[in-house]
């Protein structure tokens, strides 16, 4: 990246500087934008992308570059302002917009999309959430997110990264890991290291179960006193009596000494089902 269009350079040629109550980290490395956006457009030159956080533009810039019809929403309406007099992001549209509060069903009007973005950390988990909560939401997430964050997940069971939020996602779709991105990629630098993980809707959920709100709290529930046994820790979160637990444990083929981090999806959907018998 040249030193004119360094976001560095560019906010302070627009007056503008970083804000911290948008969480806002600039992406820097063109390279690390370049292998975002390839993973993002998958070899799909028309696909549509909506780009969340547009920042100064590197990754719009690179998904433009990949062929992909990129609309790229920001919070911040004077730097959008400027992205839009910006000669090389003009096939991009743009629109103000709040990620956790934007009618992404409006936006689409029916079509397939993708997301993608590099997004301010304290929104990433409950975004991701919500996306994946919509009825017609993203086919795919390419997102550049904390790295601990991007751990839990794709944690597999029985992983220290391993918890409720890596069963939710992956109850929904599939978690690829894809890179790790350093602070020095960003300005200004965070303090903990990022990294790109791409997010795949299902067509339908991981987990064969009867009941689908007793087996999302069955997860919470299991993850709730992690220090402790699966059976007490679903009695306690519960408030269900040890031998009713115990039972459905056996009734699911799980050792009764189990503790919730190392059962899979389809554990749990088996324990959810086998205490919906009582």
């Amino acid at each position: 990246m040249n030193d004119a269009s360094h976001p560095r350079a560019l906010l302070a040629r627009w007056g503008l500087r970083p804000q911290k109550r948008y969480g806002q980290h600039f992406l820097v490395d063109n390279a690390a934008a370049t292998a975002a956006a390839h993973l993002c457009v998958d070899g799909d030159p028309s696909v549509v992308v909506l780009e969340i956080g547009a920042g100064t533009g590197v990754l719009t810039q690179a998904l433009l570059s990949e062929g992909a019809n990129v609309t790229a929403i920001d919070i911040d309406a004077p730097l959008l302002s400027k992205l839009r007099e910006r000669s090389e992001l003009r096939d991009a549209a743009f629109e103000l917009g709040d990620a956790l509060t934007f009618d992404y069903v409006r936006w689409a009007n029916g079509r397939a999309w993708r997301a993608a973005g590099n997004l301010p950390y304290n929104i990433a988990t409950p975004l991701i959430l919500r996306l994946l909560a919509l009825p017609y939401g993203p086919q795919t997430m390419t997102f550049m997110i904390q790295k601990d964050v991007a751990l839990r997940l794709s944690a597999a069971a029985g992983t220290s990264s391993y918890g409720s939020l890596s069963i939710a996602v992956q109850n929904a779709a599939y978690v690829e890991y894809g890179f790790t991105v350093a602070p020095s990629a960003f300005y200004p630098p965070p303090k903990v290291q990022s990294a790109v993980v791409r997010i795949a809707r299902r067509d339908e959920p991981a987990a064969h179960t009867r009941d689908p709100a007793l087996f999302e709290k069955v997860v919470r529930a299991a993850f709730a006193y992690r220090r402790k046994t699966l059976v007490n820790s679903l009695s306690l979160a519960l408030a269900l009596p040890h031998e009713r637990i115990e039972r459905a444990v056996a009734a699911a083929d799980i050792p009764i000494e189990e503790r919730g981090e190392r059962l899979t999806i389809d554990d749990f959907a088996r324990l959810a089902d086998a205490l919906a018998e009582g």
